[in-house]
């Protein structure tokens, strides 16, 4: 196992900047996402790691070891990918076991080698079959116990979960949760997806056009986002971003007045209240008609539309009300709400109501 320094990094194609200067450090053992839009970055930024792409500029140490001159098959690496990769012709133990076969490790080794890492990822009676026998989620775990058999310094992952149904990636995401804790290997993780950073991730950093963000726990970037951008990416539903001004203490936009709000200048900015934040009330500081109702099983998302703005509250399952009858929202006991600049999106305080 080992940590990773980006020190300085620069990757460009011609004239154009995919990534521009960076510096990361990720700790030994950590579970490292790296999580943003298409385009931002985030795979360009692992495959300079793994070797796969050339740097333009800049440092990569593994350990004490600076790799940059390194081919991927001398960085001790492993890396799954969206596509699982797999010899259609072999086994599933034989796929398995193929890297310690390059190894020149002897057949009852890597069988028995195979027995053991397939056990952990629940492919212990599937040993016999082939790819073509397997589901999605199986051809998966096949490809990550590949991974695991060798016991690299690193793991690289690439969206591995998404060519899979959204019940098989709960259950990949618990395995995976799982042999990151049993293993404790370096892992980087690159995906669009927010709620895997969320349950995968010792930390999470946040790419936008090239650049880190917010490198943080979830905790902290789901509670403290650093700007709009931040704000409006993670969660599900995405936090509530209300353009307004703030005057004395009170926030006022169209239908929306907030008062008793300490912190932050007077004058332009945009509040964020995340939809469990805000509660349906007889009477509260924002209203207007709804827009959509949509239930989910334990509660219901209420949306309103204001001028072009839509704010979104979860309110009770049993909640009924037509579309385009007056609804109003208030803050709940425990709300945070958030106040960004308006020129440069920065997050400029965070008060509990």
């Amino acid at each position: 196992m080992a940590d990773i320094r980006l020190v300085d990094i620069v990757k460009k194609y011609g004239d154009f900047l995919a990534v521009p200067r960076q510096n990361l450090t990720i700790e030994d053992g950590e579970f490292l996402v790296l999580l943003g839009p298409s385009g931002c970055g985030k795979t360009t930024t692992m495959r300079m790691i793994a070797g796969l792409e050339d740097i333009t500029e800049g440092q990569i140490f593994v350990g004490d070891t600076c790799v940059n001159d390194l081919p991927p098959k001398d960085r001790d690496i492993a890396m799954v990918f969206q596509n699982y990769g797999l010899y259609p012709h072999m086994t599933v133990g034989d796929n398995i076991a193929y890297p310690l076969k390059l190894r020149g490790m002897s057949r009852a080794e890597r069988r028995e080698q195979a027995r053991i890492t397939a056990e952990k990822v629940e492919l212990g009676p599937y040993l016999n079959r082939r790819p073509a026998e397997l589901s999605g989620g199986q051809r998966q775990r096949v490809a990550l116990a590949r991974a695991i058999i060798r016991r690299p310094k690193l793991f690289l992952m690439d969206e591995p979960l998404s060519n899979l149904d959204a019940k098989l990636r709960v259950t990949m995401r618990a395995e995976l949760k799982h042999l990151h804790h049993e293993l404790g290997i370096t892992t980087v993780y690159v995906t669009h997806d927010q709620t895997e950073a969320m349950t995968l991730a010792s930390r999470i950093a946040i790419l936008n056009h090239g650049r880190i963000v917010q490198l943080d726990t979830p905790e902290r970037i789901y509670s403290e986002p650093a700007d709009i951008f931040v704000a409006g990416f993670i969660g599900n539903p995405a936090m509530n971003l209300i353009a307004g001004e703030i005057r004395g203490g009170v926030f006022e936009a169209p239908a929306v007045r907030i008062p008793g709000l300490d912190a932050g200048p007077s004058g332009p900015v945009v509040l964020g209240v995340r939809p469990e934040h805000l509660r349906i009330a007889e009477t509260g500081p924002i209203a207007g008609p709804i827009f959509a109702n949509e239930l989910l099983g334990d509660s219901t998302l209420v949306t309103l539309r204001q001028r072009g703005t839509h704010i979104c509250a979860r309110g009770p399952a049993d909640f009924r009300r037509e579309l385009d009858q007056p609804v109003s929202f208030a803050p709940t006991p425990d709300a945070r709400l958030h106040l960004f600049d308006a020129e440069n999106g920065n997050r400029i305080a965070t008060q509990s109501f």
